[in-house]
């Protein structure tokens, strides 16, 4: 599509030095052949009209000679052709895409393209009723999923980066009524625009950054005892936010499940969510592999984000969260009842986990907590302004989304159980992840104990470096260094 448009500019241009090298640089003259025969205008201080679109030659000598019928035809053909021609290698694209094949390059998950025609099919069957424009910053400031997908040209860079502000929560999907997926259609966008090389990876080096050295040597670390058929993969925030949470949390699940193991590795979702899927598919692929090799079956996670990636793309592995499997013994570790008034935040990679969202609350109600809940919750959940990385590009958006919660929370403690939901909600109101409540990590003033980078990092490290001396663990790994 863009070589044709570099096309008609080079015509259009040749054709313009053509006209200037004809009439000088005095004249401006506008010449269109569709017949073989003229219409010149005369009449106007050094200037001509030349328009050959028709059997019979009209010559104008007076400028209201304009608004003779001929020649408003042939200048509107001027406007309309380009139109035309545009929809037609429009449909065309269309129509060769949906005959060319997808592949599927890894053996752990499908990453191919949605269904081809989804652009399309969201500009034909979006009825603009607006239910996905009400809470989110993103389609407010663009307009409805159908005007986005009929007014832009996703073949341009400039076009596709517009999928780098939503955050790809998914709220649209969820609140659709004819069942439309928006939030898929961005992320592919955001996977061709990555394929096409149009994306500024500076943009996101922090994020980018904070993945790689998840999976470095440094602080990538496979435990796993004999017998071992499940593991616990607690994701890279809350291993260095909250360590002493991360280590009593894996203790508890290791009275249960005695032979589980332990992954301290990074899933990649930044990447999958920036959409860089060859990365994406190398890492968490090899990843994937070594632990189907090794015999796993099951995964327990506590980070929603990790949760949804190994549920998608972790073929032959069931993935459960920690707080399903906590709900049963939590009066062993719960926090006295105190009889305060809390409202919990989904994490809207969950939204749609209703055993976990049930899980969580009962916890709650278990240590004498009342929730209150706020009016996105459950399935209607919203982003806490993290997602999608949308901060390195819109700050505002982000905050936006962070400030309403704000308001539905009028002035109760948010209780979640995503650590990158904390943080962020934490900017703007009082948030605790459910196990700081668990583990009793929170002081008299309700705030948790909450480590910040750099420590982070160390932080990982003395955990995987405890880890390595434990002798539970049989088999032990770092990721290989030549992925």
């Amino acid at each position: 599509m863009r070589n044709y448009k570099k096309i008609f500019v080079v015509i259009g241009l040749v054709a313009l030095v053509v006209m200037f090298s004809a009439t000088g640089m005095h004249r401006f003259v506008i010449l269109h052949n569709i017949g073989d025969q003229h219409a010149s205008l005369q009449g106007l201080p050094d200037t001509a009209v030349i328009v050959n679109a028709g059997s019979r030659i009209g010559r104008i000598s007076f400028l209201a000679g304009i608004l003779s019928p001929g020649l408003l035809v042939a200048l509107a053909l001027l406007g309309v052709f380009p139109l035309v021609v545009r929809r037609g290698l429009t449909f065309f694209r269309n129509r060769h895409r949906e005959k060319m094949p997808v592949q599927d390059s890894t053996a752990t998950a499908s990453l191919q393209s949605p269904p081809v025609g989804l652009q399309q099919q969201i500009g034909d069957h979006c009825t603009e009723c607006n239910a996905c424009l009400k809470s989110c910053s993103f389609l407010s400031h663009y307009g409805t999923p159908k005007s986005i997908a009929n007014r832009f040209d996703f073949s341009l860079a400039e076009s596709q980066l517009v999928a780098y502000e939503c955050s790809l929560c998914g709220l649209c999907t969820a609140v659709c009524p004819e069942k439309l997926d928006p939030a898929r259609f961005f992320l592919e966008v955001r996977r061709r625009c990555c394929a096409e090389g149009n994306l500024d990876e500076s943009k996101y080096g922090s994020i980018l950054g904070y993945e790689k050295k998840g999976n470095s040597q440094f602080l990538s670390w496979y435990g796993l005892p004999e017998g071992c058929d499940t593991i616990f993969f607690p994701g890279c925030t809350l291993p260095g936010t909250r360590p002493v949470v991360t280590t009593g949390l894996f203790r508890q699940i290791r009275q249960n499940i005695p032979t589980v193991g332990l992954v301290l590795d990074c899933c990649n979702k930044p990447s999958h969510d920036l959409g860089r899927s060859g990365h994406f598919e190398k890492m968490f692929g090899e990843m994937h592999r070594y632990l189907v090799s090794q015999g796993i079956r099951t995964v327990l996670t506590a980070c929603p984000n990790c949760t949804k990636v190994f549920r998608q793309y972790g073929a032959g592995l069931a993935v459960k969260t920690v707080y399903e499997i906590l709900d049963t013994p939590i009066s062993a570790i719960g926090l006295p009842g105190n009889g305060g008034t809390f409202t919990v935040h989904d994490p809207c990679p969950l939204r749609n986990d209703r055993d976990t969202q049930q899980a969580v609350r009962r916890m709650l109600g278990d240590m004498g907590l009342a929730v209150n809940e706020m009016q996105h919750s459950g399935k209607q959940t919203l982003c806490c302004g993290e997602g999608g990385t949308v901060a390195a590009v819109k700050s505002q958006y982000a905050r936006e989304w962070a400030l309403v919660h704000e308001r539905e929370s009028a002035g109760r403690t948010i209780v979640t159980y995503c650590a990158g939901c904390t943080g962020n909600l934490n900017h703007v109101v009082p948030a605790l992840h459910i196990l700081d409540l668990l583990f009793r990590q929170v002081n008299s003033q309700g705030k948790a104990k909450v480590a910040r980078a750099p420590f982070t990092y160390w932080h990982r490290f003395r955990l995987k470096r405890t880890m390595m001396r434990d002798d539970h663990f049989k088999v032990q790994r770092t990721r290989p260094v030549t992925i």
